[in-house]
Parts: C-alpha cells; structure tokens; sequence
C-alpha cells in the first residue's frame, strides 16, 4: 500500500493525466496512420490579437506510450512536488481505446510511483479538428452507457488489472475510482439501479480482500447533489472547475480562481461529502476547433478562452487549494487540471512559454 493513503500531515497533490498521445489502431482508420493529436496542437492558430496559440512542449511532441516518456514525467513530478498521477481510462463494455500511454508507459517503466484511474465513461471524438455544426456539443454516440453487471464486470478488470498494484493509491485502504460523468452514470441507469451497481462493486471489493471501495464522483451536476451520497459515492471533486461554460467569450484566470475557491465548501455542504478541490492551469480547447474566420462558434472547443493565465497566477490559486484540503479532508487530496492536456490548454509539462514555470509553480504553492 502506498504511504500517501494514510498521510494527513501534508497535502497530497494529484495530476489529471490524458492519454492521448500515442497512435492508436482507432484513430488510424479514422485520420490515417501518421495522425496523432499533436497535429492540432502544433498547428493550432491564434484566434484574436494576443492570442496564445499555438502552445507545445519544450522538448516537443511525445509518445505516451513509451516507457522513456512515463520515466521523465514521473522524475518532473518527483521533483517539483507532484504526489499522484490519475489517468483517465477509456472503456465501453470492454472496448478500450488510448490504454497504452498507463498500461504501456507507465506501467511499464515500474517507476513505483502513486497512480490511480479515472472512469473516462465518454468514448473520444471521432472527428479531429471539430466543425461548427449544429449538433449536440457531446455526439450521443459518444456516451458510454453500463448497467450493474456491465459496472461489475469493469470494475472486476480494474481491480485486476490495477487496484491490486501496491503502488495504487487507497484512502483508508480503499482503491480510489474516480468516474468523470458521474451525472450521466447515475442518470442514465436511474438511482436504484445505479445504488445497486454501487453496491455490487463494493460487495466484490470487499471479496477480494480490500476494506471497501472510494467512489469519487467528477464534475457533479447541482441540479443532482442530493443524489451522489445516496446512491453510494464517497467524495466528490472535478476535472476542469474553471471557466463558465456558457460566459463571456474571454474570461479573466485571476477573477475565475477567486470565484471558484470560494465555492469549494459549498460544494460540500451540498453533497454531504467530501470535496476535493481541483484547480486548473489554464482553459483553451480551439486548437480541437477548426479555424472559422470572422467568428467565434459560441460551443466546445472554440467557447470560451481563459486569459491572463500565468504560472504564479496558479501557484496562489493551488496553494489556496492546498488550505483547504488541508483543513477540511482526510486525506487532504487536491487535484490540477492536468499534466497534460494540451489541446485544451491545461497542462504542467515544460511548455516554449514560460519553461518549467508550471511545474515550480507547485513547487511554490507547498511553501506558501
């Protein structure tokens, strides 16, 4: 068992990883055999004056899916403070997709470094870079549907495949699962039925030696806080808590940070769980939007754009989350959006803009 599993005296700082940078058999027959998401990232174009595009790796592009990559980004998290990778997982009644980058990388590498995984219960896009048409920002074929013995037969794969690594991150001996839409997952099997899917996962848990299982719920829904304790899960947090979704096209990081910290409690208080803050480096998705001239489609990718971004701008928004955790959470966990996505603009890889500055931005914010 990992020792971050029973620390309380000192913040434990988890990045979000993406694990979209390798080829994948999927995306070859869909883009061909040369496309990797780098493309978009590398080509990205500024949309307005002043506008950071394109933004890249110091060092350039990677495969995620090579043990050399897993091994340095481990040595940068060692380094500079960062305690726990989460990577996302893809899966869809047994259909995986992306899983080289933490099956492969990290895996791997056996760097004996924290990790554990989050339920990305959204399939990727199929179309790259994204039009502007009229469709629902999320393709229905996107979303990953399950049912308690599809929920069973998941979570029997991860605890074989993962939770039993000693290197997997528990709280209170607990394997910790994140499922990023949680609110699809409750609402499209309805509360009993989810409750009941929770309850089976627990039960097989429990029979394979564990304590328990820790559900942590990802971008929970106001509108179904009351229902995330009921139905079986133990905490909640979020991937990317930073822009209004629907605000202003440009909005400021700064006046963002601020308004967001000061939700963290109510979200809590709402939920009757623990919440564990989540804070991000930065938003700007239009390198996945096609280039429009003239306008800005008012949906993902291209709305909005998150400015005046800038590495101590993080460090004071992640120390205040460090505060909080600190004070309210056992374990005092905290969350950063992420470590690398770059086709979204929230990454703390070393980037041709400001270097290692996000990475000695967390290093800072466990001085403040």
């Amino acid at each position: 068992m990992t020792s971050l599993s029973c620390c309380t005296h000192r913040p434990i700082i988890a990045a979000w990883v993406y694990t979209g940078w390798h080829k994948c058999q999927e995306r070859d027959s869909r883009f061909g055999a040369e496309w990797t998401e780098w493309d978009m990232v590398i080509g990205a174009a500024p949309h307005f004056e002043g506008h950071a595009q394109p933004r890249f790796p110091l060092y350039g592009p990677y495969d995620d899916s090579l043990t050399e990559t897993a091994e340095r980004q481990v040595a940068w998290a060692r380094q500079y403070g960062i305690d726990l990778f989460v990577y996302g997982i893809f899966w869809s009644r047994g259909k995986r997709v992306l899983e080289k980058a933490l099956d492969k990388g990290f895996l791997g590498a056996a760097t004996g470094f924290p990790f554990a995984v989050m339920w990305a219960n959204r399939m990727p896009r199929g179309v790259r870079p994204v039009k502007a048409v009229k469709q629902p920002v999320i393709d229905p074929a996107r979303l990953v549907y399950t049912d308690p013995d599809d929920f069973l037969n998941f979570i029997r794969f991860v605890c074989r495949q993962y939770f039993v690594r000693p290197e997997y991150f528990r709280i209170q001996g607990c394997p910790m699962l994140a499922i990023f839409d949680s609110t699809f997952f409750i609402r499209q099997m309805g509360e009993e039925q989810c409750a009941h899917a929770i309850s089976l996962a627990r039960k097989y848990i429990k029979e394979q030696g564990f304590p328990d299982l820790h559900l942590m719920a990802v971008n929970p829904a106001p509108s179904w806080f009351a229902v995330y304790r009921s139905v079986g899960f133990d905490s909640v947090t979020h991937y990317v808590l930073l822009p209004h979704w629907k605000g202003e096209y440009l909005q400021d990081y700064n006046e963002l940070a601020e308004e967001r910290s000061a939700s963290w409690h109510s979200f809590a208080k709402q939920t009757g769980l623990a919440y564990f803050p989540s804070v991000a480096t930065g938003w700007d998705a239009t390198p996945r939007g096609v280039m429009h001239t003239g306008f800005h489609p008012r949906q993902y990718p291209w709305w909005p754009i998150v400015t005046g971004e800038h590495p101590q701008n993080f460090s004071r928004f992640l120390s205040h989350a460090l505060e909080y955790t600190m004070r309210h959470n056992k374990p005092p966990l905290a969350f950063i959006a992420s470590l690398n996505e770059w086709s979204e603009g929230h990454y703390l890889e070393p980037d041709s803009r400001h270097g290692f500055g996000w990475l000695e931005a967390v290093q800072e914010a466990r001085k403040l």
